[in-house]
């Protein structure tokens, strides 16, 4: 086995493809289960405990719900950032050199805003079916959760053939547009656009 001496301040994974080699697709069954342990487990969570009602409030805003839908909406614009700049970093965009770090930093804000957001939505909400909207939005809202959690896994694997990242990534850029539609988009529509 060679190892490549760049491999270690690469900004971002090559897209191109590679073997697999030793261990094959088994490689890839941790970050699959950790998806499911996480998506499975905040779901069971969100059913299994009272609803408390209320989790957070932010000083400024008329309710739980404008704060929800505001860090939702934040979050979403700083996905949109990650989508652009993953094209760019992938060549499908032109874009500046540093679109490695815009990519890291975008993703982490943008789940950094999403935590509370989560922790809002299983604590005093939980896992709700009564419509479908609601369904669609607590089941999306865990595998969100659960694929951010494989893609994570995955960035830190070597020789990752060039078809995995963008389509994980993709997983949780659609997971996460959905639960933004079924959520602060919804609210704004229903309720107005309101702090």
């Amino acid at each position: 086995m060679t190892v490549d001496p760049n491999a270690a301040t690469q900004d971002f994974p090559s897209p191109r493809p590679s073997p697999a080699g030793p261990g094959g697709a088994s490689r890839y069954l941790v970050p699959a289960l950790v998806a499911c342990a996480v998506a499975v487990g905040l779901g069971v969570y969100g059913k299994a405990h009272d609803p408390a009602g209320t989790a957070f409030n932010l000083a400024g805003f008329s309710s739980t719900g404008a704060v929800k839908s505001w860090l939702a909406t934040v979050s979403f614009g700083f996905a949109l950032v990650q989508l652009t700049s993953a094209l760019m970093l992938y060549g499908k965009l032109p874009g500046p050199s540093w679109s490695g770090v815009l990519h890291r930093w975008s993703g982490r804000v943008a789940f950094l805003v999403a935590v509370p957001v989560a922790v809002h939505c299983l604590y005093a909400l939980g896992f709700q079916t009564y419509e479908t909207r609601v369904l669609w939005h607590s089941l999306l809202g865990c595998f969100f959760f659960g694929v951010f959690s494989a893609k994570m896994l995955l960035l830190r694997s070597e020789r990752l053939p060039g078809w995995l990242l963008p389509i994980v990534g993709g997983l949780v850029f659609t997971a996460l547009t959905v639960v933004w539609l079924t959520s602060a988009l919804w609210f704004f529509r229903t309720f107005g656009v309101t702090t």
